[in-house]
């Protein structure tokens, strides 16, 4: 049972990461929480679809088409879909109507299925249609840069745009960092220390809450199939 993943950084303003996966023998996965919406799009049985998927605000139990393959965009927060809130993505998504084995339907137009090497290439068609929204406000305040808005402002702008808080997008990040570092061996006393957890039981508490693993289990590989690539830190 695995899932297969591949994973690599993007240079484009509006995305974080493009990765593939494919399904071999799994039925179920760990769904673990996440700070991002993204595209994705599989192909299972000679059958294309496609799906908007939103920020995951806990970790759950996810069902996974067996036998297919994955490419999935992973957009930057301060990016927003012009037809749909993130808010109402969060902990939830679109099955996108009508897909075929080269396009898909979104927001009313057309438009080609990407590969994992041309993902940018339609980010940037759908910015310039208006589609995928950026927000330069939310981006400043990611980059630490100080704003001309009081922080109550800037605290509803971010979460209109992103669906979290920004403490929400911290402890959620923080949890997925800790998974890799102790997938990679890392013993939980030195990821507490590297990632400023209070102590051991606090990081137990936010891997039950968001990755839905024990640290033994990341260390052992054990658990299951999870929709994370604990390889991302050394291949990006």
């Amino acid at each position: 049972m695995a899932l297969r993943f591949a994973t690599r950084g993007s240079d484009s303003p509006w995305v974080d990461a493009v990765w593939t996966c494919a399904s071999e023998q799994v039925s179920a996965m760990t769904s673990v929480a996440c700070v991002r919406w993204g595209l994705v799009f599989w192909e299972q049985a000679g059958r294309a679809h496609a799906a908007v998927t939103g920020p995951e605000t806990r970790t759950t139990t996810a069902p996974v088409p067996e036998g297919a393959t994955f490419t999935g965009i992973d957009f930057a927060i301060g990016t927003s879909l012009r037809f749909v809130s993130t808010p109402e993505l969060t902990d939830g998504g679109i099955v996108l109507p009508d897909t075929a084995r080269r396009t898909f339907r979104l927001d009313g137009r057309r438009w080609a299925t990407p590969g994992p090497d041309d993902a940018e290439a339609l980010v940037a068609r759908l910015v310039r249609a208006g589609v995928v929204v950026p927000d330069p406000l939310v981006a400043d305040v990611l980059r630490g840069h100080r704003t001309d808005v009081s922080g109550r402002t800037v605290e509803r702008r971010f979460r209109a745009v992103t669906g979290l808080t920004r403490g929400a997008v911290r402890q959620i990040e923080r949890a997925r960092a800790a998974a890799r570092l102790l997938a990679a061996g890392e013993a939980a006393g030195e990821v507490v220390a590297k990632l400023d957890y209070f102590d051991e039981p606090h990081l137990a508490r936010a891997l039950r809450s968001y990755v839905g693993r024990t640290a033994g289990q990341l260390r052992a590989g054990a658990g299951g199939a999870i929709a994370l690539d604990l390889d991302q830190r050394l291949t990006e």
